[in-house]
């Protein structure tokens, strides 16, 4: 009898996805929607799955891992992050779930520095100006932004994605702070510091952590109070790190210098972004730190490959920490 296997979306960069189709002993049945789909749309096609290949902010709850039943052995997540997983409820149930560290922490860097650039240069708000025509005569005091180049970067979050960043950063000249609050060791490039420190002393405070109980609004009404008011946050993490609405207000008051975000509490935005445009300190993107197309190609690879490991009784390539046989 065929293996199933559930993909929360039936078109993926690269070629991860027909090499699954293409096993003869894998049957793959696709959610066809656009969009996020809903669990309760996944759960009526996962009767009897084996794997569930899906993406990082498709919400996996434990109504969908009955759904899929007895037979659901992994749930490969294509991405870095698993806010939207039930990890608990997946242990509970002898589900592996995997993700896709390391292929994307370059990529998703070069994003995070273009970010610095876009927010500390107000380059939003000069290029928006010369699109609406408003740039009819050369001025010495428009589009004053704040210089990169030896400011001082504090990481929030040390792993691959921030360390990659520090890399980045000495390029520049920048003093670079960290703290992790999952402590990882030292590697000599950057100085670990409490937070409230590094949040007293960045330029640039820029977030690497994923979303956990820990995590979420790290960053509130009070740490963006200990900000320098020439300061710049940036957000490639996931969104739920911030206080999104109290930053706005940071913005608006003049608390914060400006932000660069990437990730929100809400995703999709669709039609629902008033709350971003029109504010001068904010360049904001579409969740698209890990969009090249090598890099998308290599995360659906990886999660692929996590799918046939643990189907083909090999143990996942790179399972999640706290999940099943896995150490926190």
């Amino acid at each position: 009898m065929k293996r199933r296997v559930l993909s929360t979306r039936d078109r993926l960069p690269g070629g991860g996805l027909a090499r699954l189709t293409s096993r003869t002993d894998t049957n793959v049945v696709s959610w066809p929607g656009t969009g996020r789909p809903e669990p309760a749309e996944l759960a009526e096609l996962a009767g009897g799955v084996s794997a569930i290949l899906a993406l990082g902010n498709d919400r996996i709850d434990a109504p969908l891992l009955d759904a899929a039943g007895p037979e659901l052995r992994v749930v490969s997540l294509a991405s870095m992050g698993f806010d939207g997983v039930d990890r608990q409820a997946a242990a509970e149930r002898g589900v592996v779930v995997t993700h896709t560290p390391g292929v994307l922490a370059e990529t998703t860097a070069d994003l995070t520095f273009a970010l610095i650039l876009a927010a500390r240069r107000r380059i939003g708000a000069a290029r928006d100006a010369l699109h609406a025509g408003a740039w009819d005569v050369f001025r010495m005091d428009d589009y004053l932004g704040l210089d990169v180049h030896g400011a001082t970067l504090g990481l929030v979050g040390y792993g691959q994605i921030g360390r990659a960043v520090a890399r980045r950063a000495t390029g520049f000249g920048m003093r670079v702070l960290y703290h992790d609050p999952f402590g990882p060791a030292a590697d000599g490039s950057a100085t670990p510091v409490g937070l409230p420190q590094l949040l007293a002393e960045s330029d640039v405070v820029s977030l690497h952590v994923p979303l956990t109980d820990a995590t979420r609004h790290l960053i509130g009404p009070a740490e963006l109070r200990s900000m320098k008011p020439t300061a710049t946050l940036i957000n490639t993490s996931r969104g739920g790190v911030v206080d999104e609405a109290a930053l706005l207000r940071a913005l608006d008051d003049g608390t914060v210098h400006s932000a660069g975000l990437d990730v929100y509490e809400r995703e999709p935005r669709g039609a629902d972004v008033a709350d971003l445009i029109g504010r001068p300190g904010l360049f904001a993107l579409p969740h698209i730190g890990s969009a090249t197309e090598t890099t998308r190609a290599a995360m659906v690879d990886l999660a692929v490959d996590n799918v046939l490991d643990v189907l083909d009784g090999r143990p996942a390539r790179t399972p999640l920490p706290g999940t099943k046989g896995v150490p926190a």
